[in-house]
């Protein structure tokens, strides 16, 4: 976030979203590793019996384990980083890769929704000029709501701070 207007004023708001991180590779390895044991033993089981075309079964599963392990984990370097000043809300959406794209807007014209009560499926989304942006999809119902509050009290106070003023900043670092 490299702006010139946000250099130029202390922000309202900078808030960095992350997902909740995955267990640690150790304990994903561990139970990686249990799960083959079991398998194993389910393996030697069924061919014992003469039910060898199990096999290829077996090991499709823990293919599939380490593969939804492997994309939790990808997954979870992803973040959002939300700025407000009071003449500018940038958000920068940074890709598991590390490629970031940033949707700056007019303050005064940003309206929040999300549905009240906040469910599983429901999203933040902030609307402009007809354009929504969704914000923390990643984050759990409820933290994905307060941070919704938090962001509404922050741009009320924004619109009615004179461009040139700025008041005390509200710093924090959220996670899942």
């Amino acid at each position: 976030m490299h702006h010139s207007k946000m250099s130029e004023q202390r922000p309202l708001l900078d808030v960095v979203l992350r997902p909740a991180p995955p267990m640690s590779p150790r304990a994903l390895s561990i139970v990686l590793g249990a799960v083959v044991a079991m398998n194993m033993a389910f393996a030697i089981y069924f061919v014992s019996r003469g039910a060898w075309p199990m096999m290829p079964f077996m090991g499709a599963d823990i293919a599939l384990l380490a593969w939804a392990f492997s994309a939790s984990t990808r997954a979870a370097r992803r973040e959002e980083h939300v700025v407000l000043t009071p003449s500018l809300l940038a958000i920068a959406h940074k890709s598991p890769e590390g490629a970031v794209s940033e949707v700056n807007l007019n303050p005064y014209w940003v309206r929040v929704e999300i549905a009240d009560p906040p469910e599983h499926g429901s999203q933040l989304t902030l609307w402009s000029h007809g354009k929504g942006v969704r914000v923390g999809s990643f984050l759990p119902p409820l933290e994905r709501a307060s941070f919704a509050e938090r962001l509404k009290t922050a741009l009320r106070i924004a619109r009615a701070t004179p461009a040139q003023e700025s008041s005390l900043p509200l710093r924090e670092g959220a996670r899942a």
